[in-house]
């Protein structure tokens, strides 16, 4: 046994979806560029590519286009569950718990209740991978609106992926709205560069439980809930934090000083793949510039610049191997499209659930397919003997915990020390008194 805390040295499976050279910068979905892919293809063009493994012909995007958009309606009832959240949900926890809820709605689709070979059935995979890439869009929408307290609206299928993405989240009255093109084509590659990157921490999340065969919209809600982590999907998030902490062009070289001191952390910077220029954060920053010339320059635009300047200067960066990853831009751009900062995983998981059902579709193809078991290190104690609770002499434990007003009343009336009193005089005398007759003998 080895032990490969994080697995940061271990490859767990074989995969032909995406390929990644950390050391020179290079990033392929299936053997083609990411930099050709996102200049020159769409987001569902780039998801049936991840899927199937080839770029569709014509007739084929057209029918995988058509299937999609067929599925973008989401069940009344999935709709009502959306609606019960308070009105201050995070939108992503509304979106794992509705993906989770999906699978209620398909006992077809759930190999717990149809056998474990059920996705021996292709036509049957095809089903769920058109459901889950059609709907994901609208709960997304659904959950942003809720947010903003708005009502919902419905999909548009005449409208491209993107398009009709758009069209959820910010159509009023507007009996022909339809967003700009400019930001539908920016987003839309934003998509095509978070479509799949091996095996991530969401991706492996997916590919472990899909091992065990649970329905697909399962699997989804988990690995979404991976990405939720700040580490992994709250990445950019951070960034922009960071950005507002330094405010000005100005401030950048003490900020500079305070990580080199090791005061402050230099967030967007360094990948645990990339020990070069992340070839994404290359075609952000170009992106970055088509939705500031329609919208604006961010502010923090010119702060993020001299900062990646100042940073790739520095031979304390460089040694490290400290470049942009694509977190640095993407929080920008998504800012300047006006999302607020709790929208930005869900924003990073519509296009990864392209990725994960690729994993999760080539692990059901694969005739080694094993659940997962990974081992453990025991550092533990051995050879314990049970002691009674009388004779127990056991280190104190803190089990303080963060309490409310509420439980502090709670607490001082459970424990009898109220003093009486000075209380409410009772009315419960009343209840010895005769009761009307009404008329009655």
């Amino acid at each position: 046994m080895v032990y490969d805390f994080g697995y940061l040295n271990t490859a767990v499976c074989h995969s032909r979806i995406t390929f990644i050279d950390g050391d020179k910068g290079v990033l392929e979905y299936r053997g083609i560029p990411v930099e050709r892919l996102a200049n020159e293809s769409s987001f569902l063009e780039v998801a049936f590519l991840l899927i199937y493994g080839e770029l569709p012909r014509a007739d084929q995007f057209r029918t995988w286009n058509d299937k999609i958009m067929q599925h973008t309606f989401i069940h009344e009832n999935l709709i009502q569950l959306m609606k019960s959240f308070r009105y201050d949900a995070h939108p992503m926890g509304m979106l794992i718990s509705s993906i989770s809820a999906m699978s209620t709605f398909y006992p077809e689709a759930n190999p717990a209740l149809q056998g474990s070979g059920l996705y021996k059935d292709k036509t049957l995979m095809n089903k769920q991978i058109f459901r889950i890439l059609g709907k994901l869009p609208t709960i997304a929408a659904c959950a942003y609106r809720h947010r903003i307290g708005r009502p919902y609206n419905n999909p548009i299928n005449t409208l491209s992926y993107t398009e009709n993405f758009l069209y959820m989240l910010d159509r009023l009255s507007e009996a022909s709205y339809k967003p700009h093109p400019v930001l539908t084509r920016a987003l839309d590659k934003l998509f095509i560069l978070h479509a799949d990157h091996e095996l991530n921490c969401s991706t492996a999340t997916m590919r472990q439980i899909g091992s065990t065969l649970v329905d697909p919209y399962t699997a989804v809600a988990g690995a979404a809930s991976a990405l939720y982590g700040p580490l992994h999907g709250g990445a950019n998030e951070a960034v922009l934090h960071m950005l507002e902490e330094i405010k000005t062009v100005d401030n950048v070289p003490q900020y500079i000083a305070d990580v080199k001191a090791k005061k402050k952390l230099l967030m967007g910077f360094g990948h645990r793949v990339y020990k070069s220029y992340d070839p994404r954060a290359k075609i952000l920053k170009q992106v970055s510039e088509e939705v500031f010339a329609l919208l604006g320059r961010s502010p923090l635009m010119e702060v993020a610049m001299e900062l990646e300047r100042q940073a790739l200067s520095d031979s304390y960066f460089k040694d490290r191997q400290l470049y942009p990853n694509v977190d640095f831009y993407s929080g920008i751009i998504y800012k300047t499209m006006g999302f607020p900062t709790d929208m930005f995983p869900v924003l990073f998981t519509i296009p990864r659930v392209a990725g994960w059902l690729a994993h999760w579709a080539e692990i059901m193809e694969d005739p080694e397919l094993k659940i997962f078991r990974p081992r453990q290190v025991y550092t533990g104690l051995r050879g314990q003997e049970y002691i009674s609770v009388e004779d127990r002499s056991a280190e104190d434990r803190n089990l303080t915990a963060h309490s409310s007003g509420f439980a502090a009343r709670r607490s001082l009336s459970h424990t009898g020390l109220a003093d009486e009193s000075h209380a409410i005089p009772k009315t419960a005398q009343r209840s010895k008194l005769p009761s009307p007759s009404f008329g009655m003998r």
